[in-house]
C-alpha cells in the first residue's frame, strides 16, 4: 500500500471509528428504549438488553457511518483539489478509491455476520430477557393500566395492592394442549420460577369457566402453573425462520422439503381412501380447505427459509453498494460541505431499503426466486461503477 492509500485509509478509520461509536449508542438507545416502553421493562431488564441489542445497532450503524466517512474524506479531498493534484502526477483516481472500496468490502463481510447474529442470537437473547421478566412486566402493566394482554393470555384486575391482585379475571386462549377457559378469583398473586421456566398463579377462591360451558370451583388457595413463554407470548425455539442462524438454514430447508413431501403424500392417501370407501365427507370443502391451508403454510415457511440467507448477505453488502455511489459522488461534487454531499448520497440509499423489502416480499410469497433479493444491491453497484467511470473521464 502506497503513502496516499495509507493516508486515506487512516483518515477513514479515524472518522469511521468516532462516528460508529456515536451512531451505535444512539441506535441502541432507540432499540432498547422502544422495547422497554413497549414491554414496560424496569431498569435491570432494560440493562440486560444492551448486549443483545448491540449486533442490531451495529448492523444498521456500519453502512450509514462508512457512507458518511466516505463523503467527508473524499469531499474534502476533492474540494481542496487533492484529486486533481494526484491526476496531474499521472496517478489514476482509482488509487484513491481503493482504500475505501477495500474497507467497505471487509465491512460488508462483517455486516453479514452482524445481521446473522442479530437475527438469531440477539433476538433470542432479547426474548429470553423479556420472558424472564414477565412477572415484572405483568405487574407493571396491571398497576398502570389494570390490564395485561397478549395473543395467548390476558388479565384484568380491579386493583393492585402490593403484589395482591384484587378480583382478577384471566382469559386463556385455546392451543394444542388445552381448550380456552377463564379464571376468576377473589385475589391472586404471580410468582415466576426461572428454574422451572413457569409462572405460578396463586389464586384465592378461584372459579374456572370453559368454552364448553363447564364450571369448576376451587375454594381457598389454589396454585396454577403456566409456562413463562405462554404468559409472555414469546418462544425461544427455532420455529421462526427469521431467527435461525445461517449455519442451520440448509438443514432446515431440507427438513421442510421433506415435511412438504410427506404432507402431499398424506393428502393424496386420504383423498384416495375417501374415494375408495365412498366417504365423501373427507372430500368436503371444509376439510379440503384445511388441507390446502396446511400446504400453503408449509410452503410459505419453505420460501422464508430460502430467502433468509440471501437477505442477510444482501443486507450485509449494502455497505459496499453505498460506498460505490458515495465515493464518486463526493469527488465529482467537489464540495467541502460534506454534509450536503452525504445527504445527496443518502437519498438513493433510502430507496435501497424499499427495493430490498419489496423483493423480499416477492420471495417470501413464492412469486420470485431468492436471488431477486440482490436486485437492489446489483442496481446500486452497477450505478456506482458507472459513476466511477464518469469520474475517471472527468
Amino acid at each position: 500500500m502506497n503513502i496516499i492509500s495509507r493516508s486515506i485509509l487512516l483518515d477513514l478509520m479515524k472518522l469511521f471509528s468516532f462516528w460508529l461509536i456515536i451512531m451505535t449508542v444512539v441506535m441502541m438507545l432507540v432499540f432498547i428504549g422502544q422495547e422497554a416502553v413497549r414491554m414496560n421493562l424496569g431498569l435491570m431488564p432494560t440493562l440486560k438488553l444492551i448486549p443483545f441489542a448491540m449486533p442490531t445497532a451495529l448492523a444498521f450503524a456500519v453502512p450509514a457511518t462508512i457512507l458518511f466517512s466516505t463523503c467527508f474524506v473524499y469531499g474534502r479531498m476533492s474540494a481542496e483539489n487533492e484529486v486533481v493534484a494526484v491526476k496531474s502526477l499521472g496517478v489514476s483516481p482509482l488509487v484513491l478509491l481503493s482504500p475505501v472500496l477495500g474497507l467497505a468490502f471487509l465491512l460488508s463481510l462483517v455486516g453479514v455476520w452482524l445481521h446473522d447474529v442479530s437475527y438469531s442470537w440477539g433476538h433470542a437473547g432479547t426474548q429470553r430477557v423479556i420472558i424472564q421478566s414477565v412477572e415484572e412486566i405483568v405487574y407493571g402493566m396491571l398497576r398502570t393500566q389494570r390490564s395485561y394482554a397478549n395473543p395467548r393470555f390476558s388479565i384484568i384486575v380491579k386493583a393492585v395492592d402490593g403484589r395482591r391482585l384484587i378480583r382478577p379475571i384471566m382469559n386463556f386462549q385455546s392451543n394444542n394442549d388445552m381448550p380456552a377457559f377463564t379464571l376468576t378469583a377473589a385475589e391472586a398473586e404471580l410468582q415466576s420460577n426461572l428454574e422451572e421456566n413457569t409462572l405460578s398463579l396463586i389464586l384465592i377462591d378461584c372459579k374456572m369457566d370453559t368454552d364448553e360451558g363447564l364450571t369448576f370451583d376451587w375454594p381457598g388457595r389454589t396454585v396454577q402453573d403456566i409456562p413463562l413463554t405462554y404468559a409472555a407470548a414469546k418462544d425461544l425455539g427455532d420455529s421462526n425462520p427469521a431467527h435461525l442462524p445461517i449455519r442451520k438454514m440448509g438443514s432446515a430447508v431440507e427438513s421442510q422439503k421433506l415435511a412438504i413431501a410427506e404432507l402431499e403424500q398424506s393428502i393424496a392417501a386420504e383423498t384416495g381412501l375417501a374415494l375408495m370407501t365412498g366417504d365423501f365427507e373427507l372430500l368436503g370443502e371444509t376439510t379440503w380447505q384445511k388441507r390446502q391451508q396446511s400446504m400453503r403454510t408449509a410452503k410459505l415457511r419453505l420460501y422464508r427459509l430460502q430467502s433468509e440467507p440471501w437477505r442477510r448477505w444482501a443486507s450485509g453488502f449494502c455497505s459496499l453498494a453505498f460506498v460505490l455511489i458515495g465515493a464518486p459522488l463526493a469527488v465529482m461534487m467537489r464540495n467541502s460541505d460534506y454534509l450536503t454531499t452525504f445527504l445527496v448520497a443518502f437519498g438513493p440509499v433510502l430507496l435501497y431499503w424499499v427495493f430490498l423489502s419489496q423483493s423480499l416480499a416477492l420471495v417470501k410469497s413464492g412469486a420470485a426466486p431468492p436471488i431477486i433479493v440482490w436486485t437492489a444491491n446489483t442496481v446500486y453497484m452497477v450505478a456506482g461503477v458507472l459513476l466511477i467511470r464518469r469520474m475517471l473521464r472527468n
